[in-house]
């Protein structure tokens, strides 16, 4: 590891002027840590986001959930509001890593890495959520740019999400059983006048599968998923998975996500 400067402000504010000296945000640390370790990253400066109050509230207001950037998965797995709103996000959570991970990782360190095989970024597509940062509000549509990257500019940083409160929700991971990420994991989203799916695992990141969203808010049934094509083109192929079983695994895993909303209504 390089030598780096550490600072831990108490306000965004703080922050803001931190990130302007080249500085590099550190939330639970879960993958930046391990990049800086294997020299995959060396920052002059890290931003310790651990003693700022308000991104690590919960709060439940007109069917929206809002949930600050330092809230940890443990938290999200647990916490009432969550669970009752939307329990899918918080069985989601609940299936990230292991119990260290759970307890030291955060909502917002995972949204603004978007790992491609990351559970969270596949909620905030379904869900249509808004990313709040200390500048704007960003559209998880807009949010995900590509493996790796979003919609953040520099020194920019998220402080809260805001889920919309589903009518029912599921989310089905097939995971590697090593890292316990998602070989692909499917999140479903019912609301009123829609049905919406995201898809994530297959390697070129999170993203909305417009034909089994049409299919399914025709008619929400797991029979129906047969009759869509799932293109293997369109997933990656690694020592994990090929492309053809990825595909197959989005139908799979969609409709058990399925199975799951129609058992609970």
């Amino acid at each position: 590891m390089t030598d780096f400067q550490y600072q831990s402000p108490k306000t965004i504010q703080e922050i803001v002027l931190a990130l302007g000296q080249d500085g590099q945000v550190l939330a639970g640390g879960q993958s930046l840590i391990a990049a800086i370790k294997h020299g995959l990253s060396q920052p002059s400066l890290l931003v310790d986001l651990k003693n700022i109050a308000e991104l690590q509230t919960i709060t439940l207001a007109n069917d929206q959930l809002l949930i600050g950037a330092m809230v940890s998965h443990q938290l999200v797995a647990n916490h009432p509001d969550i669970r009752q709103k939307i329990s899918a996000l918080a069985k989601l959570a609940n299936g990230i890593g292991d119990r260290q991970i759970r307890a030291m990782g955060t909502i917002g360190g995972s949204v603004a890495n978007h790992d491609p095989a990351a559970c969270y970024p596949s909620a905030l597509l379904a869900l249509g959520a808004t990313v709040i940062t200390s500048r704007r509000q960003i559209m998880a549509d807009d949010f995900f740019t590509g493996i790796f990257t979003t919609a953040l500019e520099p020194n920019e940083i998220i402080t809260a999400i805001s889920f919309p409160v589903p009518y029912k929700a599921a989310y089905a991971k097939f995971k590697q059983p090593a890292s316990r990420f998602a070989l692909i994991g499917v999140f479903v989203a019912v609301f009123a006048k829609e049905v919406r799916v995201a898809i994530t695992g297959g390697g070129h990141g999170v993203f909305r599968h417009l034909s089994l969203e049409k299919a399914l808010t025709k008619e929400l049934h797991p029979n129906v998923i047969d009759a869509v094509k799932i293109d293997p083109t369109i997933f990656s192929s690694d020592q994990h998975a090929t492309a053809i079983y990825r595909a197959n695994l989005v139908r799979v895993q969609t409709k058990l996500a399925v199975q799951q909303i129609l058992h609970r209504v």
